[in-house]
């Protein structure tokens, strides 16, 4: 995933018919060189012909009198220096903007996915250049969208952690602490046991991002190690 700040260089939007236009054009400036060449430098050069200084002379000043015009002609069909306000696509279909992007004079590019719970699958989620910073029509817009489903992960280990520690692992994972149950022990707020709807799961199992887990922690109670555990439901954890 790239960041929202990195800097890329990017494509200008040149449409076809601005294309043809501009070959035409430069078309016609070479040909009004040559004919000025052939016309009235070709009478001065019989003068000059054994000048070799001319010859130097004459291509210094036709390759200045062309760069020129490229360099005019680049300025006003790229619009140099003109610069918009990056406008927000959040919340939009991405496959839309990616196929009406020339209307929007911007090339998009779908740079990851990410499963956000309640975000409908395939809107925008992050776009880099965030909205409102200044940038030239043309520029890459790369998109994060919502993924349609909850990528897989590895439990993570959290056994012999404290509560605390385990809570922050989980939601670091992108899963829900769903319970905590109080089980005797000495090891006071340690996770005991992890379990995922109502069995133990192994560190490295597979799982889905968001599901529910639910935690087995150590309470000092006294001495009583044949205790029934005692169930807690947790609205925040």
């Amino acid at each position: 995933m790239k960041g929202p700040n990195m800097t890329r260089n990017v494509p200008i939007i040149v449409d076809g018919k601005t294309i043809h236009y501009f070959y035409y054009f430069c078309r016609l400036i070479i040909k009004c060189i040559f004919w000025c060449y052939t016309n009235i430098w070709n009478n001065m050069k019989k003068a000059y012909f054994n000048r070799l200084w001319f010859h130097i002379l004459l291509a210094v000043v036709v390759s200045l009198v062309m760069l020129v015009v490229i360099m005019l002609l680049m300025h006003w069909f790229t619009r140099h220096g003109k610069e918009f306000e990056m406008p927000s696509f959040l919340g939009q279909p991405a496959q839309e903007l990616t196929q009406r992007g020339r209307e929007e004079g911007f090339v998009f590019e779908v740079s990851d996915h990410l499963y956000e719970n309640g975000k409908q699958p395939g809107t925008v989620l992050k776009q880099d250049p965030a909205p409102g910073e200044m940038v030239k029509r043309g520029r890459k817009v790369y998109l994060t969208v919502a993924a349609a489903e909850p990528p897989t992960i590895k439990m993570p280990e959290l056994h012999d952690i404290s509560l605390r520690q385990a809570q922050i692992i989980l939601e670091a994972q992108g899963l829900v602490l769903d319970r905590i149950v109080e089980k005797p022990s000495p090891y006071e707020n340690a996770v005991l046991d992890v379990l995922y709807r109502g069995h133990s799961i192994a560190t490295g199992t597979d799982i889905k991002m968001g599901e529910k887990i639910s935690l087995v922690v150590g309470k000092n109670i006294g001495d009583l190690p044949d205790a029934e555990p005692v169930e807690e439901t947790i609205t925040e954890p």
